[in-house]
């Protein structure tokens, strides 16, 4: 039996833990720089749509304006109101924050890159995958961290001590629950069809028909649930009323400034990302590229890039799809939201599982 030089040996136990940290540093840059550049892309769109020339000064095409609206608010002052909840008032936004990026974790963000031994994915001797955590509950945890969220909107309303701000995080914390509801009973369709809660399993299913077997032809009636759902999750357009200024001077966040309100305007474009590489990863085939396979072949360098690109341009279309809908549609009252939600929604979802599941149970062969 060969003896291992003990470096050598040492310096592969560590190997995971370095490749871990890799991903994290990635994962935490990419979001960062993604969030960025989502910020000017929704100025430059909205101001197409507005007819106006949108941010054209700091660097090109003005891409540097959300960099320089990011030093400006870590230069500001941060206040505190006198009668806050201190502890509360500051925890806040973490509770915000954090979770959003947590859920990036179990996101398959692309296919297997190959280092040349017949498809066999090995860096430094390990096996690793464009994806930091497979857990085989992997939706329960998204929907777990995602959850978490309402936790820091409605703590934020309540500790500030303003009327504005609570009024806020109660709208914000009505929403978020009840479009939970519709939002978790349209990704049910998505279970039963593919019977497991791994995101990167899901995605294999899905590479069927040269890489088009999407769920969203099985089922596009629970797309479309979830796709309302997970805007109204998000407080965004037209389901903004936690944030209304015009009633509310912006809801939620009123009394803060400086890096807590940055971590809350972060905190909405995360999400923004989650729910669109969501959406992505459980209807349009994740990383599945039609016909990718075919011309690369599964586990080559070439497809693992492919596979990427094309993870990022069926996000980026969420994302385009977001910025649409804030300069199309007016705002909805607050008693239309809820009505929607639960006298619409719900049922919609509903009736989406019972199809689902006759479909399976009547043509078993075709799923």
């Amino acid at each position: 039996m060969l003896a291992i030089d003990p470096l050598l040996e040492s310096g592969l136990k560590w190997t995971p833990l370095v490749l871990i940290a890799v991903k994290v540093l990635v994962i935490f840059g990419v979001g960062l720089v993604g969030t960025m550049f989502m910020v000017w892309f929704e100025r430059k769109v909205i101001a197409g749509m507005q007819n106006r020339v949108g941010p054209n000064k700091a660097g090109p095409f003005g891409i540097l304006q959300t960099l320089a609206d990011g030093m400006k608010l870590i230069f500001k002052e941060d206040f505190m109101p006198d009668r806050a909840d201190r502890w509360v008032y500051r925890l806040a936004p973490f509770l915000a924050f954090v979770p959003a990026f947590l859920v990036w974790s179990v996101i398959p963000l692309g296919g297997d890159f190959s280092n040349g031994k017949d498809g066999i994915v090995e860096w430094f001797g390990h096996l690793t995958r464009v994806q930091l955590a497979d857990p085989p509950i992997g939706i329960l945890l998204v929907l777990a961290l995602s959850s978490i969220a309402v936790y820091g909107i409605m703590l934020a309303g309540w500790s500030s001590n303003n009327k504005y701000s609570l009024m806020g995080g109660l709208r914000a914390s009505a929403q978020m629950i009840s479009y939970e509801l519709g939002l978790g009973l349209s990704l049910i369709g998505v279970i039963l069809l593919a019977g497991t809660l791994d995101l990167g399993q899901i995605v294999e299913l899905q590479s069927g028909w040269h890489g088009l077997r999407w769920f969203i032809f099985f089922h596009p009636l629970g797309f479309v649930v979830y796709l309302i759902a997970a805007i109204a999750e998000t407080n965004r357009v037209p389901f903004d009323l936690p944030e209304a200024e015009t009633e509310l001077v912006a809801g939620f966040h009123t009394e803060y400034s400086a890096m807590k309100f940055a971590l809350f305007f972060l905190a909405e474009y995360i999400n923004m990302f989650t729910v669109s590489m969501l959406a992505t990863t459980l209807f349009l085939g994740g990383w599945n590229v039609p016909f990718a396979e075919d011309i690369f072949g599964r586990g080559t360098f070439l497809f693992g890039l492919v596979s990427v690109i094309g993870f990022l341009l069926k996000v980026i279309f969420f994302l385009f799809l977001y910025i649409w809908l804030r300069g199309t549609l007016p705002r909805f009252r607050f008693d239309q939201l809820m009505n929607f939600g639960w006298k619409i929604l719900v049922p919609l979802a509903l009736l989406n599982i019972f199809i689902t599941a006759t479909l399976i149970v009547l043509f078993p062969k075709l799923f």
